[in-house]
């Protein structure tokens, strides 16, 4: 077989494997829970701590490829992920396991920068366009069918064994890579931004650590404080180093673009608005409705299929509608989506569900295509890989602060309900309930208190899902507002009126002159 298609299996195998895992955990944490005896915030830092350190490291990771060489920061992102994957699986308890997780996203942050431009070494012309689609197909079905995989592992083998399978996957991917990939490096690559990669990351971890901890610290107590200022403080250095260095990882220049403010805020909303609440529906179907993890995976199903059906469907139309007009209307279907996914009352089975998951699963495949269009159409040639890396960023920036800040607004509105109708309950009771164990923790209550205390949990838990539900809605919307008013057919590339390859775009009349000292083009 040509060395262009064993690559073009390799990347989207290792695709496979990074997103999926993003997908396939969400229906083990209730398993996860149970035998680690985790918290909500634990809970919260699996999928963080994977998010955090994919979008931490994967605008560098492609500067590493540049220098060293694509196929070898690729070989090691396997490396990295396969033994981290191993780790997880091993895991004894929730710290292990979310370090562990920490480090399956480094090593993906390295796979993920480096795919597209392994594949744009191998392919040219119309060829190039096919193998692209084929990647573009192979992440949408992780997606569509990484709930169903993980319920049936879960519920076949155990939770670990989300992880294991990764392992024989991974060697024989890393062979492949190793024997047949060639490695390319850049002929003028740029040096590494090391002070943008420490304020960045050190930003978005005590970002996510405020919110995930600012229920249990007390939100006014100094650590908490503490977090949410540093946060602050180190992201306006990062600009500030960012907006002066030559060689930024992220070159700021870009975002006097409207069309990629727009886009780069369209992509961050569906991930904090949608993606970042599978996690709390995953906890409503097996804890308070008791599903097992595949029959809540089947029970995904109907979001993720008609995702993956609308995607290539809305894909094919981006010629004839504009791309604000997808993406605008894509966005206003998840937030309806997400309204229609609430005002759940203790009495109604999943079926309450469904009109809600087909809104939000066909606005997600809407969305989609054109996410990665306009991040792309706006920008040069010699800045696509750069456009495209931080979107990808932003999307992971999406997932982790989502799942954070939702995250407390659950758990406080679980706190406050218990409080009001079962106010003799333990906080032991609480945390119980907003981590999915309210099954466990019933079992250590009274045989005369328990129909109570589970009565008043389930009131509790569905009260914070329908606040987060609304709370959702409110971001999606809002990505579909700045869709709507930010992103310009104009300014795509080769776009009748646009801006030469290389010169910022025209500014709306009355606007803001473009800004000087933009850091140069990759």
């Amino acid at each position: 077989m040509e060395r262009k298609w064993l690559t073009l299996i390799a990347v989207c195998v290792a695709t496979f494997m990074l997103l999926i895992d993003v997908t396939i955990v969400n229906v083990a944490l209730p398993d996860i829970q149970r035998d680690l005896d985790a918290s909500l915030s634990s809970l919260q830092w699996v999928i963080g701590a994977y998010a955090l350190t994919l979008a931490s490291f994967l605008l560098v990771s492609g500067s590493i490829g540049d220098r060293l060489g694509r196929r070898r920061v690729f070989s090691f992102g396997f490396v990295v992920f396969t033994v981290a994957s191993a780790l997880c699986g091993l895991s004894g308890d929730a710290t292990l396991l979310n370090l562990a997780r920490g480090l399956q996203g480094c090593g993906a942050a390295a796979m993920f920068a480096t795919a597209l431009a392994l594949i744009a070494q191998e392919f040219e012309g119309r060829e190039r366009g096919n193998a692209i689609g084929i990647w573009g197909a192979t992440v949408g079905g992780a997606v569509a069918i990484g709930p169903l995989v993980g319920g049936v592992i879960t519920e076949g083998l155990g939770w670990e064994w989300i992880f294991f399978i990764n392992v024989p996957i991974g060697i024989g991917a890393l062979v492949l890579t190793e024997t047949k990939l060639a490695n390319v490096k850049a002929s003028d690559p740029q040096p590494i931004d090391w002070p943008g990669l420490v304020t960045f990351s050190a930003a978005l971890f005590l970002l996510i650590f405020g919110l995930i901890r600012g229920n249990p610290e007390g939100w006014g107590s100094a650590v908490i404080v503490a977090s949410l200022a540093g946060a602050v403080l180190l992201l306006i250095a990062f600009v500030a180093i960012e907006l002066r260095k030559r060689d930024a990882m992220l070159d700021m220049s870009l975002f006097r673009n409207s069309s990629f403010t727009g886009v780069s805020i369209v992509a961050l909303t569906l991930s904090a608005g949608m993606f970042a609440m599978f996690l709390y529906l995953t906890l409503y179907l097996q804890d308070v409705l008791v599903y097992s993890p595949l029959e809540a995976g089947l029970r995904f199903l109907p979001l993720t299929l008609l995702s993956f059906i609308a995607a290539p469907i809305a894909g094919r139309l981006l010629g004839r509608i504009p791309a604000r007009a997808m993406m605008g209307t894509g966005m206003i279907l998840v937030g309806i989506g997400l309204i229609l996914l609430g005002g759940i009352d203790p009495d109604d089975s999943w079926t309450h569900l469904l009109p809600g998951s087909i809104l939000a699963g066909i606005g997600i495949g809407t969305t989609n295509p054109g996410i990665a269009s306009v991040a792309l159409g706006v920008v040069d040639a010699a800045r696509a890989g750069m456009a495209s890396g931080i979107n990808s960023t932003f999307r992971q920036v999406g997932i982790a602060t989502g799942t954070a800040g939702l995250g407390a607004v659950f758990q406080a509105r679980i706190d406050s309900k218990l409080a009001d109708t079962l106010p003799q309950a333990p906080s032991a009771f609480a945390d119980a309930v907003s981590s999915g164990a309210t099954q466990n923790a019933l079992a250590a209550v009274p045989p005369a208190f328990r129909e109570r205390a589970a009565a008043a949990a389930d009131q509790a838990f569905i009260s914070g899902l329908n606040e987060i539900l609304i709370l959702g809605a409110a971001i999606a919307l809002l990505g579909g507002l700045a869709s709507w008013l930010l992103i310009r057919e104009r300014d795509m590339v080769g776009a009748p009126g646009a801006a030469p390859e290389g010169a910022a775009p025209a500014q709306d009349a009355g606007g803001p002159e473009p800004a000087a000292g933009s850091a140069p083009a990759r």
